[in-house]
């Protein structure tokens, strides 16, 4: 006979109306959130791959210029958490829409910025705006989809971003060759709005969505309670020490390709971001790379692709560098996959708020990666960058061997933490 407690867990899985692969809607949501990662990174990263052309017609160094992706990164760091804890009032689902309309609508103007500075303040207006839609998005596929099915759900939206850093990129590229960086610019804007109307079109209602409270003293109490939890902490760090390594990779590599021994064009710097696929690959992998790993060793294979890639890119082979940014895209985004997936499973409460937090830590990672790796680029060439990655690398290593002993130790108390 089956115990009581049996019972009770099958009537309550049998009552989970939650999302999962098969199930009517699923796979509407994961086109949605793909539509919308895509734009969201699309817009984030506009200008990076047109950054040796900006220096060029506003006559300013790569630091300079590299604050046309630090602002917007930065001011979406600021930004995530307000909009997020306003999204547990208005509902995930017309937070993600405001905020993709607004940022869209920037991107219109963007390409007619007069001056450096004006480009500067509108890419900071669209940073903010997109600033409800990654944490937004994560806590509503926690709502809505079941928790076996999570981190695949996640991994396809990062897999939406990284295909949106890549299309971005490209279309920028090969467009700004032929008609300049405002006309790449326009381009990416034009697509980001067909992104916009399709996620609009095919995201289901939120059926497991609560109102929350806006009241001040809530939202901090929560967030402290977030910052207290230690795994969330490790969890933050090692996304934003990832974001680090990746900023200044992809900010400065547009420099090094456009000088000698490579010498190219800006339509062909453009396509080097194809690499991205791998991206898209290894994201979307990173629930089958958990299962067999768990989570600490699908981290430690991350950030060991993630280094060798940045060793590789020393060389003065175009073809290395190429396996260089291969193997650094594969272990960043993986890396990436299973930390903010964990941030969702580990967070019962508040779920909006800790993905918020993350993406706050992520997106001044990617800011500081990419100032620093323009500075160090600046000082010492690309071995400089490269150096700012590997300290990045160190740093996720530390972290998350830390969180390995501190799992040996709680797995001797009664009552062992997830780790």
């Amino acid at each position: 006979m089956p115990s009581a407690s049996t019972k009770a867990a099958a009537t309550t899985a049998s009552a989970d109306t939650r999302l999962s692969p098969g199930a009517p809607g699923y796979r509407r949501t994961s086109l949605a959130l793909f539509a919308a990662g895509l734009a969201t990174f699309a817009l984030l990263y506009s200008t990076q791959a047109l950054l040796p052309a900006i220096s060029a017609e506003f006559g300013a160094t790569a630091s300079a210029a590299s604050w046309t992706v630090s602002a917007a990164t930065g001011a979406l760091a600021l930004c995530v958490l307000p909009l997020s804890a306003l999204s547990e009032r208005l509902g995930r689902r017309t937070m993600m829409t405001a905020s993709l309309s607004v940022a869209v609508a920037v991107a219109l103007l963007v390409p007619l910025a007069p001056n450096l500075e004006s480009l500067i303040a509108l890419r900071a207006v669209q940073g903010a705006a997109l600033a409800g839609l990654p944490a937004s998005a994560m806590a509503y596929l926690a709502e809505e989809v079941k928790p076996r099915a999570l981190v695949a759900a996640i991994g396809l939206f990062v897999a939406g971003n990284s295909i949106g850093g890549m299309s971005g990129r490209l279309v920028t590229g090969w467009v700004a060759q032929m008609w300049g960086w405002r006309a790449g610019l326009a381009a990416v804007g034009l697509t980001s709005l067909a992104c916009a109307l399709a996620f609009r079109a095919l995201l289901p209602k939120a059926r497991h969505f609560t109102p929350g409270t806006l009241h001040p003293k809530a939202l901090a109490r929560t967030v402290r309670g977030h910052l207290a939890d230690p795994l969330l902490m490790r969890l933050y760090v090692i996304g934003a020490l990832f974001m680090t390594v990746f900023g200044a990779v992809y900010t400065v590599i547009g420099y090094r390709l456009v000088e000698a021994p490579f010498s190219l064009p800006q339509g062909v710097i453009g396509s080097i971001f194809l690499v991205y696929l791998v991206g898209t690959v290894s994201s979307a992998a990173a629930g089958r790379l958990v299962g067999r790993l768990g989570r600490r060793g699908a981290l430690y294979l991350a950030v060991s692709t993630t280094a060798a890639g940045l060793l590789f890119s020393l060389s003065d082979s175009l073809a290395l560098v190429l396996v260089g940014l291969v193997l650094i895209t594969a272990g960043f985004f993986a890396g990436h996959a299973v930390a903010s997936s964990s941030v969702s499973r580990t967070a019962t409460t508040g779920r909006a708020q800790a993905s918020a937090l993350y993406q706050s830590a992520y997106y001044l990672g990617s800011s500081a990666g990419g100032t620093l790796g323009a500075m160090a680029f600046h000082a010492g060439g690309w071995a400089g960058t490269v150096l700012i990655g590997l300290v990045a690398v160190l740093g996720v290593v530390s972290v998350t061997l830390y969180g390995s002993h501190s799992a040996r130790v709680a797995a001797r108390r009664p009552h062992p933490a997830t780790v």
